[in-house]
């Protein structure tokens, strides 16, 4: 067996050519000599003689009698051009290390299939535990499984896959109490993905949802504390006729554990709206004029099925927002105030009966477009839910105007659909007559960026004035 000195090439196989006349000498080395070329090897050649006992480290020289001393040599057969001096290429044989090598090799290669038998049983205990096997894990583990999955895909994917999982593998009763259970008391849970669960109008969703409230106890609780631990439970999603199923509920557990603070649930809906308007407006950066008490309290009259609320109330449901605001959870349970609007600016704005055309101080939050008389204006002067409405350039004689209409056109003359906004007069809230709304911008840009914000915005499902609604219903009681 031969070492080429150059490359290490093993070869087992090397024979000298029969068909030239070489010379081989084979003379026994001293253990560690170096390499001929070296300079070692030149000050301290090895000594001539024959073989030598097994192990011994050899020295192969090979050299062709037929060429000249100064024409290229002859190449070993492993192809190096690294030559010995006077046409001679050098492999070192040593028989035990070169056993000692197969050995660690075969050693090496030994170690690499155990670890690819440790890994395949690696791999095949994680599929196990995704695909349960019954035969070899006990029901508890079963159900554990089933639970880390059900998890996975409620806040992976969604809330109702995530149920569905979990009550297919009998983790869950198919039943309303169960869910809210789980929804109420998992922690972890993707608290957005809880929100448009509780928020679906599908029979099972709603009863979830009346079930989940159930869960709050909001005995002795005041009106703003009840409203900031209900909220924290969940994300509010943003779909309008959501927010308003979820509320509707809030309204009548907290009057179920409050007799006699509010004379019906309406009236409680419609606070906890005119609540979360004042904290936007109380801890928004765009609102420079905040609002006041008086305002605060005149926004809320009459809304006791027809009477005003204390005023003592009022005020200190004011105080408390005022200095404590209102955070609610991101979907991964850490918190963010409720403030923040999408899109703020100066925009002109088309009259609903006159027609004329005053400057405006619009603020785009949640599905709504609420606008000011001006940018310190304490109260809104009205607000455009975007539901069932659609934005986009309007055909008119000014530049950079655009419109809000209802889905379609909403028809024309007398049959033209009314958009269902609301606006402020002599301080109260009262419906709009626009069927739709013009809008002119500064420039080509900022009408641009205002569609593009606002269509981001518009939901397509039909929703009820909620709080006009509430509002008009308990005043007219």
């Amino acid at each position: 067996v031969c070492v080429c000195v150059c490359c290490g090439l093993l070869s087992s196989s090397f024979q000298p050519p029969k068909d030239t006349e070489q010379e081989w000498v084979i003379p026994p080395l001293r253990v560690g000599l170096p390499c001929l070329n070296s300079h070692e090897a030149k000050k301290n050649p090895p000594a001539s003689g024959g073989g030598g006992e097994s192990g011994e480290r050899r020295l192969v020289v090979f050299w062709d009698t037929r060429r000249k001393k100064k024409e290229t040599p002859a190449r070993p057969p492993c192809g190096c051009s690294v030559m010995a001096e006077a046409h001679t290429q050098s492999w070192v044989v040593d028989r035990e290390e070169l056993l000692l090598i197969r050995k660690l090799k075969d050693d090496l290669t030994n170690d690499i299939e155990k670890l690819k038998l440790q890994i395949k049983a690696v791999e095949d205990q994680i599929l196990e535990l995704d695909n349960i096997d019954s035969d070899e894990e006990s029901e508890q583990d079963q159900v554990d499984v089933h639970k880390r999955r059900g998890f996975r895909l409620f806040n992976m994917e969604s809330a109702k896959k995530g149920i569905k999982y979990l009550v297919e593998n009998d983790v869950l009763k198919n039943e309303a109490l169960d869910i809210a259970r789980y929804i109420y008391s998992t922690e972890g849970l993707n608290k957005t993905k809880i929100g448009e669960y509780l928020g679906e109008f599908e029979p099972l969703n709603l009863e979830v949802l009346a079930q989940f409230s159930l869960l709050h106890d909001f005995e002795g609780q005041s009106f703003d504390q009840a409203l900031r631990a209900y909220l924290w439970s969940f994300r509010l999603p943003g779909e309008a006729q959501k927010i308003d199923r979820i509320m509707e509920s809030f309204a009548k557990r907290f009057c179920d554990c409050n007799e006699g603070v509010f004379s019906n649930p309406d009236t409680c809906y419609v606070l906890a709206f005119s609540t979360i308007m004042l904290n936007t407006s109380l801890h928004n950066p765009n609102v420079k004029n905040k609002p006041n008490i008086d305002g605060f309290i005149s926004m809320n009259r009459g809304i006791d099925n027809g009477k005003d609320l204390p005023s003592d109330f009022l005020t200190v449901l004011y105080d408390s927002i005022k200095n404590n605001p209102f955070k609610i959870p991101d979907g991964d349970g850490s918190s963010s105030i409720f403030v923040s609007s999408d899109k703020s600016g100066w925009l002109v704005k088309e009259g609903g009966s006159h027609k004329t055309w005053r400057k405006r101080w619009f603020t785009l939050y949640n599905n709504n477009l609420i606008y000011f008389e001006s940018d310190n204006e304490k109260n809104p002067k009205g607000t455009i839910p975007l539901v069932n409405l659609e934005v986009r350039k309007a055909d008119d004689k000014k530049p950079f105007v655009f419109e809000i209409c209802p889905v379609d056109g909403g028809g024309k003359g007398d049959e033209a659909e009314t958009i269902k906004a609301a606006k402020v007069k002599d301080g109260k809230m009262v419906q709009g007559k626009h069927t739709s709304y013009k809008i002119q911008a500064s420039s080509s840009e900022e009408m641009d960026s205002w569609i593009k914000c606002i269509t981001a915005a518009m939901t397509k499902n039909s929703l009820n004035e909620f709080i006009k609604k509430r509002r008009d219903g308990a005043s007219h009681v």
